[in-house]
This record gives structure tokens, C-alpha cells and sequence, in this order.
């Protein structure tokens, strides 16, 4: 059974950073499409930002762009999102994905099949 491992999150005044990584644990695939999607309380998920395998296309939200960027390392088979100038609007539980054996670079949360458990992030003002 695979599992998608996150880490770095936590609380973060605004303005703030916070580095999330993710990496598949268990029954491991490595070629894999990934992404990171967030919900906010009462609130349904939303996407933030996918990478393609290769690494060479990526795609943000509008909210995030120009603060936020994910990139990956395939040696370390491990995704990661860098925040920056972090706003209390970015407070949400963050999830990674990844559908296994896909090149592509993938913006819809149904296009995936492997979810993290989450990591929370909490920005105060």
C-alpha cells in the first residue's frame, strides 16, 4: 500500500515561510505527476500548484503565484512547496498528490489517486 508523506507545516506569522515535502512511503511508484491542494474550514479543496514528472512544467492558483512554488527532487523521490510572504488567507490544511506512472502535469484533484494526510498551516496576522 503506498502512502504519501507530508511534513513542514505549522504556524508562521504573516509575511513568513514554510517549506512542505512529500514523498511516497510504503509499496513506492518513481515516475509520478504531483500536486498540492488545500482546505480552509468550511471551505471545499482547492488547488494550489501541480509539477509534472519531468519537472519541467508547473502550474499555481492565481492566490498563490508569485509567492509560492513547488518543485521536486526525483533523486529524493520527493515534492515539495516552498511559501513565502505567507497571508492569513493561506491558513488551510494542505494535502500533496500524485497519480502514479503519469508525465503529465495535472490541475484536477479527480486526475489523482494518491493523497497525503495532510499537513496543517496556520498564518497569523
Amino acid at each position: 500500500q503506498v502512502q504519501l508523506v507530508e511534513s513542514g507545516g505549522g504556524l508562521v506569522q504573516a509575511g513568513g515561510s514554510l517549506r512542505l515535502s512529500c514523498a511516497p512511503a510504503g509499496r513506492t511508484f518513481s515516475i509520478y505527476a504531483g500536486g498540492w491542494f488545500r482546505q480552509a474550514p468550511g471551505k471545499e479543496r482547492e488547488f494550489v500548484a501541480a509539477i509534472s514528472w519531468r519537472g519541467d512544467s508547473t502550474s499555481a492558483a492565481d492566490s498563490v503565484k508569485g509567492r509560492f512554488t513547488i518543485s521536486r527532487d526525483n533523486a529524493k523521490n520527493t515534492v515539495y512547496l516552498q511559501m513565502n510572504s505567507l497571508k492569513p488567507e493561506d491558513t488551510a490544511d494542505y494535502y500533496c498528490a500524485a497519480k502514479a506512472y503519469s508525465h503529465l502535469l495535472l490541475i484536477r484533484a479527480e486526475d489523482y489517486d494518491y493523497w497525503g494526510q495532510g499537513t496543517q498551516v496556520t498564518v497569523s496576522s
